[in-house]
């Protein structure tokens, strides 16, 4: 507990004194009624700086939404300096849905993706009107591991103070922040589906695993065959989705062309 609290305060600290410096009034967090977005709420609301969540439904199921909402009401209860808004984006999704043409809606992951990109619009728009920083929720994982991320959705953010942090390490400081116990319970999920899938059904492994996986520097000889799949999808989801865990490729001119 007493390492937990360690971490906590030295996140709260960094952000509060990030959020100084760059002269803005404090955070706007997207809750998904997730840990990792629980976790950086109630980090950012221990700042003591504004705090602007928002409940960004998008045909959300009514499990996610029930957890978003109880994560808010609790938020509101123990930090005065919380202000809470519910954004239903299903109709401008929709909207967009039938703008877009055929191909791309029946591109169900590209569907997906696009609801992650509206909610980080909708942050952006929120954040400017009232001098706030987006902050990110991606654990180190998601962040850095799997890439298990929409680039330019949750992965647009103005700074990411769990991007350290594994999502086991996630779920101790939720523990120590005292989180509402349904998202302590609850399977992790990214929230773009309709039929709620966790983030272990299309991954196809476990949080611990992937964990495991990036920290993994031994002999694979030794390996039994669950581990060497877990192996295996770690090591592609990492090759695969490079392009988001990089800086953006930029083509430098040599001097005799430029």
């Amino acid at each position: 507990m007493e390492k937990e609290l360690q971490v906590i305060n030295y996140i709260s600290n960094w952000l509060k004194q990030y959020a100084l410096n760059a002269g803005v009034n404090g955070f706007v967090v997207g809750i998904s009624g997730g840990v990792d977005s629980a976790v950086t709420s109630a980090l950012c609301a221990k700042t003591g700086m504004k705090v602007l969540v928002l409940n960004m439904p998008i045909r959300q199921t009514k499990a996610e939404f029930t957890r978003a909402s109880a994560h808010i009401d609790w938020l509101q209860a123990n930090f005065s300096n919380v202000e809470a808004l519910t954004i239903d984006l299903t109709n401008a999704f929709h909207q967009l849905e039938k703008t877009f043409p055929a191909g791309t809606v029946e591109n169900h992951l590209a569907l997906a993706n696009s609801r992650a990109r509206l909610r980080m619009t909708t942050l952006y728009a929120l954040g400017q009107t009232h001098g706030l920083l987006v902050a990110g929720t991606g654990n180190k994982i998601e962040d850095f591991g799997v890439g298990f991320f929409t680039k330019y959705g949750d992965g647009g953010v103005d700074l990411n103070p769990i991007a350290d942090l594994t999502k086991t390490e996630v779920f101790e400081l939720a523990g120590s922040l005292n989180i509402v116990e349904s998202i302590l319970t609850a399977k992790p999920t990214d929230g773009l589906w309709e039929d709620g899938r966790s983030d272990e059904d299309q991954i196809g492994a476990t949080y611990p695993e992937l964990e495991w996986a990036m920290e993994f520097s031994g002999n694979e000889e030794t390996l039994n065959k669950r581990q060497k799949e877990v192996l295996t999808i770690y090591r592609k989801m990492n090759r695969v989705n490079k392009h988001k865990m990089e800086p953006i490729p930029v083509c430098l001119l040599p001097e005799g062309i430029k």
